[in-house]
């Protein structure tokens, strides 16, 4: 082949060479680039992408935990959590620092919590109860916006004298009873015993505006109700005497061993007990304890469930994200086990 021939085919080889080099560069850049792209969407630090992420399985995998010591108030039911979790969480994240704060001026409560968040007290609150209207509209007034976290799930239980021989209650019978229409044991199919209701007052937290909402359709109590400062001085006083009856959160009353809890029900004669069943004899019930019946609350078929939630002030500020960092170490499948060893049930 002559060397004029060789010259435009010399070229056309470097020309088509070029071409698939820089047709691959552009499609590997291509490919590449829609890589980056969901790499980088995956690491964005925008609340709409940390929102849809996983809670996590332990504390020590949430994110955006602040450092810092917090103060937070609120349910007297949420004790039992209290009690066996934040020290957990003290000891996963250290830098968390938690400090329980009872007012100095009313009784610890849901309600005395939130007005403390509201005026800038605390940093957030346990409630054992959704937020109110009037809270909402308090806080709006002083330019803030409230969010509540659900984080599990509690039920009201119902507590007689041991010695008691009645096979449970209506939802509208225990109505009845703390508005005054029955008074006598006997008027449900019990013995003839004069009835005794005890109760905390509404000042004193969610668990008795909860009752005195969802259960007395906002009527008032009864004059014969006599108010007590205690769950502990409520179940006391059922020991000791036969007519009496009381509610309080479930995990305070279920394990108990002075008292029982009745079986309660939407119609006469269909009865679900707040415990697992068989009940525990009250000779064995030092050893065994009663356990929540908790299928029974998480299907709703037990009458008087509820939500125990984490209220957040919505400021931007360091509170805000200390309160939506305790909701998300509750949410966590170690935070969740651990509400169930505290006695009640878990949301998710």
């Amino acid at each position: 082949m002559s060397q004029k021939n060789e010259i435009p085919i010399l070229v056309l080889s470097i020309l088509i060479t070029v071409g698939l080099i820089a047709g691959g560069f552009w499609w590997f850049s291509k490919k590449s680039g829609l890589e980056l792209n969901k790499i980088n969407s995956g690491n964005t630090n925008t609340p709409q992408v940390a929102s849809e992420q996983p809670r996590g399985k332990i504390f020590t995998s949430v994110k955006d935990v602040p450092t810092g010591l917090f103060n937070y108030g609120g349910s007297t039911s949420w004790a039992p959590i209290r009690l066996i979790i934040d020290p957990a969480i003290q000891g996963a994240r250290p830098e968390f620092r938690l400090r329980y704060v009872q007012p100095s001026n009313a009784s610890p409560g849901s309600g005395t919590g939130i007005n403390s968040l509201i005026d800038g007290q605390l940093a957030f609150v346990q409630s054992s109860r959704p937020v109110l209207n009037q809270e909402l509209s308090r806080a709006q007034q002083r330019g803030l916006t409230l969010k509540q976290i659900p984080v599990a799930i509690d039920g009201l239980a119902v507590a007689v004298n041991l010695n008691l021989n009645i096979p449970g209650l209506t939802v509208e019978q225990l109505k009845s009873i703390y508005t005054g229409k029955i008074n006598n044991w006997s008027q449900v199919g019990g013995p003839n015993i004069p009835i005794k209701p005890y109760s905390r007052r509404i000042a004193d937290g969610g668990t008795v505006e909860l009752f005195v909402q969802d259960i007395l359709g906002g009527q008032a109590f009864s004059s014969n109700v006599e108010f007590i400062s205690t769950t502990t001085q409520a179940l006391q006083k059922l020991a000791g005497s036969p007519g009496s009856i009381y509610y309080a959160s479930a995990p305070e009353v279920i394990p108990q061993c002075s008292i029982k809890a009745l079986p309660l029900g939407r119609t006469q004669g269909e009865y679900i007990a707040p415990y697992q069943e068989p009940s525990v004899l009250p000779s064995e019930c030092r050893d065994k304890r009663n356990k929540l019946n908790i299928e029974a609350f998480q299907s709703g078929k037990y009458p008087i469930t509820r939500n125990l939630f984490v209220v957040v002030k919505q400021n931007g500020q360091t509170e805000q994200q200390a309160g939506v960092a305790y909701a998300n170490l509750l949410l966590t499948e170690q935070g969740q086990e651990l509400i169930t060893q505290a006695g009640f049930v878990k949301i998710r």
